[in-house]
């Protein structure tokens, strides 16, 4: 089951501001989709939490070795 589509927006939203002016809308929505997707069967009361976290993880710059 996938949160309701408000939600979802709503985590598209503030990861675009997090990410800033350089973020493209479309790839931001679709890593979204795609962790909605891979989290399905997920308990349903924590989904919006659990896609938005694994987006924000998902799109984080990689890190450079130290």
């Amino acid at each position: 089951m996938k949160p309701d589509l408000a939600r979802t927006g709503d985590a598209v939203a503030r990861l675009l501001d997090e990410l800033g002016p350089g973020a493209c809308p479309d790839t931001v929505a679709a890593v979204v989709a795609q962790a909605c997707d891979d989290l399905r069967g997920s308990p349903t009361g924590a989904l919006p939490e659990l896609v938005e976290r694994l987006a924000r993880v998902r799109l984080a710059p990689p890190m450079a070795d130290a």
